[in-house]
């Protein structure tokens, strides 16, 4: 019986594996830039920190089972639960603020597609204890320093920023109470994945009627701030978030990231523990779906029990990001299995060639050798399937020469090199 992957989950060969290395390699690149610590967290976790923090979204995309004990557990769909359970945990211990940064593997059981896999990875950065705007624009500052580092533009990709608050106060204005904000949010978070009319009937159901479907639809049209002011909304609460938002981007443009970000007062975000400005990165040409997504979660400690503590952060998942770098020409190059290689001139040389590995291997150079011997020819072609960039050639009379010829393979060129050059 022949056994297949399981649908949504990928497998990596070495020059997938490059690629995987290479972005991970630049996310941490980038964190630590900005100062920021690597932690991590189990796979598993009580199913209720995520069904009770996540959103029903999440919820019902959860990967869950019943251990042997009786407990209920969950494949983690994200790392930011996690990280709060962990923080709540120490909290006492912590110095603030807290800049943590993670690469996760996660689970979500939807609908695997292009870009969207059950099996992903996603950088996470998460500042906690900083009040105030500057928290936000250091995460957004971040998230731009990544897409440098994997060579993305803002001609490539933009930020696009919006507030929960903001958005919340406007909604509010048009007479829909705030316990039925959360669900209106969690519509308008399907707005570029369903079609308008779905929308509609889909605020229908909600209870939303003509007059209000009609409002939400002219604010959702709004492309500055000046719009919000041009309307004549300003009621005390939406004047306090829009001052706020226009601190925020002022920051932006003090961080030198302008260029990246726009307003986009739709942008809300899936998630049900975000509490005031919300950002999505998209490409340009909006051949993907979001390939970033951050924002502010200021309750989330002390709803998993620990102190009241402001929070904000993003993730990224690997699979979108992917997509994109391969349509740009972007990524690794295809990595070397060996920088050395060790070839034998003559049969039964063993002992010569594997002094030759044993050296370079101290050295810490990648070092291959034919296992199976065979002649020169054959050993040649080895190194080239090995992507060695040097083969050095061991004859008979190494053991009283200590010399090897070494073969440039870029070049074709070859020297004799005393063992104790080889590989310095």
């Amino acid at each position: 019986m022949k056994i297949q992957s399981v649908r949504g989950t990928r497998d990596f060969y070495p020059d997938d594996m490059a690629l995987r290395n290479w972005l991970f390699e630049r996310w941490r690149g980038a964190s630590r830039r900005a100062g920021f610590v690597e932690v991590d967290g189990p796979v598993l976790e009580p199913l209720d920190l995520y069904t009770e923090k996540s959103g029903p979204e999440i919820a019902e995309q959860l990967y869950w089972l019943d251990d042997k004990s009786g407990r209920r557990l969950a494949l983690r769909p994200e790392f930011t639960p996690t990280l709060a359970r962990m923080i709540a945990a120490r909290q006492a211990a912590l110095p603030t603020p807290i800049r943590w940064f993670n690469i996760s593997r996660c689970f979500r059981y939807e609908r695997a597609q292009r870009g969207r896999l059950r099996e992903f990875f996603q950088w996470n950065v998460d500042l906690i204890g900083v009040e105030g705007e500057i928290a936000d624009a250091e995460c957004i500052a971040l998230a731009v320093d990544g897409m440098k580092a994997v060579g993305l533009g803002p001609e490539d990709v933009e930020v696009r920023l919006s507030d929960r608050r903001l958005l919340g106060a406007l909604v509010r204005h048009l007479g829909i109470s705030r316990e039925r904000v959360g669900g209106v949010f969690a519509i308008l978070d399907k707005r570029d994945k369903v079609p308008a009319e779905t929308l509609q009937a889909l605020l229908a159901d909600a209870g939303l009627e003509a007059a209000q479907r009609d409002g939400l639809e002219r604010i959702l049209s709004w492309q500055t701030l000046q719009d919000i002011d041009a309307a004549e909304l300003a009621t005390a609460e939406v004047a306090e978030a829009a001052d706020a938002f226009k601190r925020l981007l002022g920051m932006l443009a003090d961080y030198g990231i302008a260029e990246w970000c726009r307003f986009d007062i739709g942008i809300v975000r899936g998630l049900a523990y975000y509490t005031g400005p919300v950002w999505e990165v998209h490409d340009r040409q909006g051949e993907f779906r979001a390939i970033f997504g951050g924002g502010r979660y200021d309750n989330l400690l002390s709803d998993v029990g620990g102190h009241p503590m402001p929070a904000c952060g993003f993730g990224c998942g690997d699979a979108v990001l992917g997509l994109l770098l391969k349509e740009r020409g972007l990524g690794a190059e295809p990595q070397r299995a060996a920088e050395y290689f060790v070839a034998s001139a003559d049969e039964d040389n063993w002992t010569n060639v594997l002094c030759v590995v044993r050296h370079l291997r101290r050295l810490c150079r990648a070092t291959q050798f034919d296992l199976g011997g065979g002649s020169l020819k054959r050993q040649m072609k080895k190194a080239a399937d090995a992507g060695a960039r040097f083969v050095a050639i061991v004859t008979a009379e190494f053991a009283e020469s200590r010399h090897v010829t070494l073969r440039d393979m870029d070049s074709g060129k070859q020297t004799d090199v005393a063992l104790e050059e080889l590989g310095a």
